[in-house]
């Protein structure tokens, strides 16, 4: 059978990266890995639209979420998380860890949070000196207004915006300096088409304030260790080498399509999938939906677990379905990674094929052909 994955995170890779991966390991200490780190930095500056130092750390992405708690704040500090998703809550979980008090807004999962509630807060609790939001929450699909909150947090000295990107970058335009976006994490099994392992971190001016006071525990994510070693062009610890090499041919190809181009292909990857889903009687669950995902509402009387069992098993495609009080409710199909059209429609004719046996009636092709005509006028 042939397997096809679709899920969002772990997600497919362009096997032409596999196999610049799959070259001889060279040192981490090298001078010749030196130049290749020094390199992927800069690109990596591009993608993430500023000036400020990206710093690469082997962990899966939340490492470089624990990164930015335990980096920025001390025990007995208080941070504000918006929690709507699985990993907003793992903003909150992250910050109790470190002994942060946590001034929490729980939004309803599948809505963004509105910028006025964040603003509240802020005002009733000025002592906050970090707002943790995520970019785009993966568990719901749903993109919150960090360049709004960007503002509103931007206007206060003693306080840093931390924003979870790492379903986010590279998929939609997000202008880290511009929207004053003062921690920024990605992650390599994303929108970066890579394996898992990597996580990444850029850090404002207005944060390394917050690092240097910082009184957290940390050993290995040590964010101003990793400023030292990068002006010596190496990482504190051993380097994640291979996968760094294979982040260097990722971040050319984007360089060589542009970052518009790029943003424009999950756009037109996430629209056609929309529009087929409308086709086909099916409700997408969140209303401020983003474009690195769909997600699907499962129909009344479908269990959401039996579709991505179906397509796993019987079709080879892997998806995703609901986390916590979701499960069962909902499935998603990712638009990132190395996917194209054609990897849309397989999806979307099983999805068809599912429901039908599961009894939910669609009409074969529906959603397909929907599909076909908005990537042939798109």
């Amino acid at each position: 059978m042939k397997r096809y994955l679709m899920a969002p995170g772990p997600v497919a890779v362009d096997p032409h990266v596999m196999l610049v991966m799959a070259e001889p390991v060279i040192h981490h200490r090298s001078p010749q890995f030196s130049e290749i780190l020094t390199r992927v930095r800069d690109d990596l500056k591009y993608v993430y639209q500023t000036k400020n130092d990206v710093f690469i750390m082997a962990s899966s992405g939340t490492g470089g979420m624990e990164a930015s708690v335990c980096n920025m704040l001390s025990p007995g500090d208080r941070a504000l998380c918006i929690i709507g998703g699985k990993f907003g809550e793992r903003w909150a979980e992250l910050c109790q860890t470190y002994g942060v008090e946590t001034v929490n807004i729980d939004v309803e999962w599948g809505r963004a949070v509105d910028p006025a509630q964040v603003e509240a807060a802020l005002n009733e609790n000025p002592d906050i000196k970090a707002v943790f939001v995520q970019a785009h929450e993966t568990s719901t699909g749903v993109k919150h207004p960090v360049k709004e909150l960007g503002e509103i947090v931007g206007r206060r000295e003693n306080t840093i915006l931390v924003v979870d990107a790492i379903s986010a970058m590279g998929v939609y335009d997000l202008k880290t300096d511009d929207w004053g976006l003062d921690v920024v994490v990605s992650g390599s099994q994303k929108s970066f088409s890579l394996p898992p392992g990597l996580s990444m971190v850029s850090v404002s001016e207005k944060a390394w304030k917050f690092a240097e006071q910082s009184k957290c525990p940390k050993y290995y994510f040590n964010l101003l260790k990793e400023r030292k070693a990068l002006g010596k062009k190496t990482t504190s610890y051993t380097s994640a080498v291979s996968l760094i090499i294979g982040l260097g041919e990722v971040l050319r190809q984007f360089k060589e399509m542009g970052l518009e181009a790029l943003f424009a292909h999950h756009r037109r990857l996430s629209g056609a999938v929309k529009t087929a889903a409308a086709a086909m009687g099916l409700e997408l669950f969140p209303r401020d939906d983003s474009e690195a995902i769909t997600v699907f509402k499962a129909p009344e009387g479908i269990d959401g677990t039996e579709v991505v069992k179906i397509l796993r098993e019987e079709y080879g495609i892997t998806i995703a379905g609901g986390q916590a009080h979701l499960k069962g409710k909902i499935f998603r199909i990712s638009h990132y990674g190395y996917l194209s059209e054609w990897d849309m429609i397989i999806a979307l004719a099983a999805i068809e094929r599912a429901m039908n046996q599961l009894g939910y009636k669609v009409e074969y092709g529906s959603g397909v052909a929907a599909a076909q005509e908005y990537f042939a006028k798109n």
